[in-house]
């Protein structure tokens, strides 16, 4: 980029005329004689709006600048900066700079980076002014706006513009540089206005008005950033309940080993991912790959469990509830013998990477914004599993009414084992997308158990409507109470909503007919 950028330089000042050679020349007159007039010189080549001096700025920055005896100004390929021609370097020393220097230097870059051909450059460049205003950047921020293309960076110029003509002398410039920052909705643009207020009184109720549209807006984009990560947090309590909702809410056992399942699930992502590491062309698509595998693992692991001990203690969930603990306690330690104690790192894939911009300046996270997608695929997945399999028949019939199933010729006890074996294989599935925003470790899935449990009660026992209103209501209340709260406050005021609220409704949002609503 800079050879382009020094070639595109070089080839401009061909073209440009004998005029601006000269004042680009006497620019430089005191470069390197002493900081001050070096300061100087930066503050002229940015104003003078020139695209040779960035390289020349550039270089001066990195100290990569020289200067011969004669007082020659010479470029890092060894070139004279005025003329654009070899030159003789005998006797070249690099020009020192100092933190004033540095200072200049950054304002300077900033305001001839506006025209270059480089569109991020050109935006940072914009963002770097608006920044930093000042009236001498009037200029040139309204030559860049008149050879500027992209929607987003004209945007960005306007409010630079604005924010450099809210420092000139000219009361109708104000006004309008008022006006239109009023229709930024950023801090900075409100700190502008609160700051421009003091000192000009004359224009003090049209900067009330604009401090106020600003207001409005950060409190709608607030709004809309608190909802984005109330759907993100319910996203991943939906998918951590989907599988308790159907191991407890249809089969009625109290699986505490459920946050185990999760961080299984986790743990088989990042397996699948160093098993891909080694394979170029196969490591893009470790996450995908994982998503089977993941469940899979914890599918398999829960048949074993539910063939092995619970199917002897149907009926008694006291006793249940403490082998799955003891379950989960022995989970944990073997994770921590096969892996180690320490956290284990899952690279999320570049197209989960990043934040997306929307319009207001509204931020969302790519990879909470694809865990919000793949909870409705993964529910999808199961409502059409459960609606429209042999599968999903014989387990509705199985809770509905047991003995009549039975008498149907459906053997209740592989039912038993492949509902169980699937509300385990969806508990890894949480564990994949858990493994892109939390820590994979042994204690993975232990935050997740408690608010599991509180989902499933709370959106009714076996209702997968339930969960979903559930999970996405808790998700939503608990980030509008944390900024006023704090999380553990959050937590406990919605614990305690809950525990209010199955008062009044024991059976939840959606209660259930059969076996498991009459448990």
């Amino acid at each position: 980029m800079k050879r382009h950028l020094l070639g595109l330089c070089l080839a401009l000042l061909l073209a440009l005329p004998a005029a601006a050679q000269d004042r680009f020349a006497s620019a430089l007159a005191g470069l390197g004689e002493g900081f001050g007039q070096t300061a100087e010189v930066a503050e002229r080549l940015g104003a003078l709006g020139d695209p040779r001096a960035i390289p020349l700025l550039r270089a001066l920055q990195d100290g990569t600048l020289r200067r011969t005896p004669a007082g020659a100004v010479l470029l890092p390929n060894g070139t004279d900066a005025a003329t654009g021609q070899p030159a003789d370097a005998t006797g070249a020393e690099p020009v020192r700079i100092n933190n004033r220097v540095r200072q200049v230097l950054r304002g300077a870059l900033g305001r001839l980076q506006l025209i270059s051909p480089d569109p991020a450059e050109r935006l940072a460049a914009a963002e770097a002014v608006f920044r930093s205003p000042a009236p001498e950047n009037v200029p040139l921020l309204q030559s860049a706006l008149t050879q500027e293309r992209e929607a987003r960076i004209r945007a960005q110029l306007e409010l630079a513009l604005a924010a450099s003509q809210l420092r000139a002398d000219d009361a109708a410039a104000k006004r309008d540089a008022v006006a239109r920052l009023g229709t930024a909705a950023t801090t900075e643009a409100r700190a502008l206005l609160i700051e421009a207020r003091a000192a000009n009184p004359e224009i003090a109720t049209a900067i009330d008005v604009s401090i106020a549209a600003i207001e409005q807006r950060l409190a709608l984009r607030r709004v809309v950033e608190t909802l984005f990560q109330g759907l993100s947090l319910g996203s991943v309590l939906l998918l951590a309940a989907l599988g308790l909702a159907v191991t407890f809410g249809v089969m009625g056992v109290i699986n505490m080993a459920h946050g185990e399942f999760v961080m299984l699930g986790a743990y088989a992502t990042f397996v699948v991912q160093e098993l891909c590491r080694g394979i170029p062309w196969l490591a893009p698509w470790s996450l995908p790959l994982a998503v089977p595998a993941a469940f899979l693992v914890t599918a398999l692991a829960g048949a074993v469990l539910e063939r092995g001990l619970i199917r002897h203690l149907y009926g008694r969930p006291l006793e249940t509830l403490l082998m799955t603990f003891g379950v989960g306690m022995i989970l944990q330690q073997a994770v921590r013998l096969a892996f180690g104690a320490q956290n284990r790192e899952v690279v999320s894939p570049s197209w989960m990477q990043g934040t997306l911009m929307f319009p207001g300046g509204i931020a969302m996270t790519q990879n909470r914004l694809w865990i919000i997608v793949f909870g409705i695929f993964v529910l999808l997945l199961v409502v059409a599993a459960i609606r429209f399999t042999r599968f999903g028949l014989e387990m509705r019939a199985v809770v509905q009414n047991r003995r009549i199933a039975a008498t149907m010729g459906i053997r209740t006890g592989r039912v038993d084992a492949m509902t169980f074996a699937f509300g385990s294989g969806l508990a890894g599935l949480a564990g994949v997308a858990l493994s892109q925003i939390d820590n994979v470790s042994p204690n993975l899935g232990t935050g997740y158990i408690i608010d599991s449990f509180m989902v499933v009660v709370f959106g009714g026992v076996g209702s997968l409507a339930g969960t979903l209103v559930g999970a996405l209501t808790l998700g939503v209340v608990n980030k509008v109470l944390e900024p006023y709260a704090g999380a553990v406050l959050a937590k406990v005021c919605v614990l305690v909503a809950i525990m209010l609220f199955i008062q009044r409704r024991p059976k939840g949002l959606f209660a259930l007919k059969g076996r498991a609503a009459e448990s």
